[in-house]
């Protein structure tokens, strides 16, 4: 899970709660269509950015597969969306987690209550327990894998046997936040369904539903132009004093290599200690920045493989700045520095 997914928890519905999709009709069709053909692939990797939807799609797809277990019924082929009524059995018991032919492979809390950091291979050994029993309402099985990315090595090698052997009537829907991180055999296994980030009237339209605001709200508009097509991350910009940090982050971030010495020191002064929310919002932006970069950036492969290394090791020194609750000050600079040497041309 990302810093902006992080933030934004408790202030939406999480996606198995989300009944609105905003973008993604192709995808959607593509999921639709495929069902519809009686033949549609046993996984289904959906990859994208943190916050675009990608989740809330899964839950959609599911819902729906749940609610018709025949492709060849009427109202599936009437079907124009994966939409269902909110009061449909199949959503409220999909809501209150007590559908017994889905399961959802996510982390899990510990016995104190504490989400674990990642997905542990004792939540796949239940997996594979529930897929060795029948589909208990004579339809399919469905496994939402939220995310492919918090799988350790265990857990990934027991989902890859489950890819590898899949049992009749069972769909996988896998999201990703970055596939092409995951194994390349988890990968193979599936069909690839890459959603983009949303278009600046979408997020805004998203996050106007998620908070009961209106789309043109300035407030709504001005987080959903900088939150570079992610809802959650609107979302927390909502925040007036995390959007000015985002703001200033992009400033500092666009002037690369060269670096502002004056609004770095001002900016480390906003990451003490105690403020682990302006951290991972920082780490966020800067993150953003890179996965563009990489995304874009074509003409200087060994820039790119400059990058590429930032990027890794820029996320594991911020995961142990946190974890060991060092000054955060001292640490920015180290990371902006490491930006900097890395984006040189």
């Amino acid at each position: 899970m990302s810093a902006a997914e992080e933030a934004g928890d408790g202030l939406a519905p999480p996606p198995r709660e989300t009944l609105a999709l905003f973008g993604h009709e192709q995808a959607e069709s593509a999921l639709l269509d495929a069902y519809r053909s009686g033949r549609i692939a046993h996984a289904w990797l959906i990859g994208g950015p943190a916050g675009i939807g990608k989740a809330t799609l899964a839950w959609r797809m599911a819902r729906f597969v749940l609610a018709h277990p025949d492709p060849e019924a009427p109202e599936v082929r009437r079907a124009t969306s994966l939409a269902l009524p909110a009061g449909h059995p199949a959503v409220r018991k999909t809501i209150t987690q007590g559908h017994p032919d889905l399961f959802v492979l996510e982390r899990v809390p510990d016995d104190k209550g504490k989400l674990h950091t990642v997905i542990r291979v004792d939540e796949t050994r239940r997996l594979v327990k529930f897929l060795g029993s029948t589909a208990r309402e004579g339809g399919w099985r469905v496994v939402v894998v939220d995310s492919a990315d918090e799988l350790n090595a265990s857990s990934a090698n027991a989902v890859l046997k489950l890819l590898e052997e899949p049992p009749a009537r069972t769909i996988f829907l896998v999201v990703s936040h970055a596939p092409g991180r995951l194994l390349p055999t988890i990968r193979s296994r599936c069909r690839m369904l890459a959603l983009r980030p949303l278009s600046e009237d979408d997020v805004a339209k998203a996050v106007a539903a998620a908070l009961e605001r209106k789309p043109g709200d300035a407030d709504v508009r001005a987080a959903s132009a900088a939150a570079e097509g992610s809802v959650v991350r609107a979302i927390v910009l909502m925040d007036e004093e995390a959007l000015k940090l985002r703001q200033d982050m992009v400033a500092l971030l666009e002037r690369l290599p060269q670096l502002d010495y004056a609004v770095l020191h001002a900016l480390g002064d906003r990451m003490g200690t105690a403020e682990r929310d302006n951290f991972e919002n920082a780490v966020d932006a800067i993150n953003g920045w890179l996965s563009m970069q990489l995304r874009e950036g074509t003409a200087d492969p060994a820039r790119l493989a400059r990058l590429a290394t930032a990027f890794e090791a820029i996320n594991r020194s911020a995961r142990d700045g946190i974890v060991y609750n060092v000054d955060k000050k001292p640490l920015m600079f180290s990371i902006f520095g490491t930006l900097a040497e890395a984006s040189r041309g």
